[in-house]
């Protein structure tokens, strides 16, 4: 005749088949605490689902964030909202809490080299990920040659499927290397698939006017600003390069600023 095993076997066999990892950990400690407190069993039971959730969150969290391939050193609290004119750090604000993402709007920052868009879409994009939203980062330069190379393989439909289940795509420094025509298609290609499907947030330090650099012709440019303008919140960060300030600071005010570009039109 087989021998019973002891019931914290039998629980933590129970937790672990129902996959239960935080509530395993924490149900012998919980159950001290509640005979001590002298709760009931809905509040023990409260207790320790509770501890599951956290857990579970926290968990979802970080895998939100891990593949979001977001710097994390570029947060919100790491942002001083205080350099942004005061109606765009009101609208910044507003975007963090995520809903034009439901919305499928989009999220275009402008502004000189240095003036932290990176790091501004960089933190609006960790807080939809801790909000439980899917978020995806790449450089354009680097997600072009991606896609170029789905597209020779074959596999460019595939590639565009798979960004599809992002709701946040970050595109940085568009325009920052120039491309060929060949490259921009295919970025073309990506951006006319989530119009109105996907927001993408985008950064560039060259205007709309200059746009036809980048996509290489007036049409293609025309039909790329208007589907992400067309439901769209433009951020312009006329600001001083944060680099050349913060060097200035540790120098004693020994380098000059130069003079900023053309701010966005």
């Amino acid at each position: 005749m087989s021998k019973k095993r002891p019931i914290d076997e039998e629980l933590a066999a129970c937790l672990k088949e129902l996959r239960l990892p935080t509530v395993r950990g924490c149900y012998a400690e919980l159950a001290d605490t509640a005979q001590r407190e002298e709760l009931s069993y809905e509040g023990y039971l409260l207790e320790v689902l509770q501890r599951e959730c956290q857990g579970r969150r926290q968990h979802r969290t970080e895998r939100l964030l891990r593949d979001s391939r977001l710097p994390i050193p570029k947060s919100l609290g790491a942002f001083d909202l205080k350099r942004l004119p005061p109606k765009v750090a009101a609208v910044v604000r507003t975007l963090v809490e995520g809903g034009f993402v439901d919305r499928k709007e989009n999220v275009l920052a402008f502004g000189n080299p240095g003036s932290g868009k990176t790091h501004l879409l960089c933190a609006i994009g960790q807080e939809l990920a801790r909000a439980g939203r899917t978020v995806y980062f790449r450089s354009t330069n680097l997600l072009v040659q991606e896609l170029l190379l789905a597209k020779r393989d074959l596999k460019l439909p595939r590639m565009i499927k798979k960004l599809s289940r992002y709701q946040a795509l970050i595109l940085d420094d568009l325009g920052y290397v120039q491309q060929s025509r060949e490259e921009m298609e295919v970025l073309f290609t990506l951006l006319a698939e989530r119009y109105e499907r996907g927001s993408v947030l985008i950064t560039s330090n060259l205007p709309f006017s200059k746009w036809e650099a980048i996509f290489k012709d007036a049409m293609t440019t025309a039909a790329a600003i208007d589907r992400l303008v067309h439901h769209s919140v433009i951020l312009e960060l006329n600001l001083p390069s944060y680099r050349v300030e913060q060097a200035k600071k540790s120098k004693g005010g020994g380098l000059s600023a130069e003079e900023p570009p053309a701010a966005p039109q």
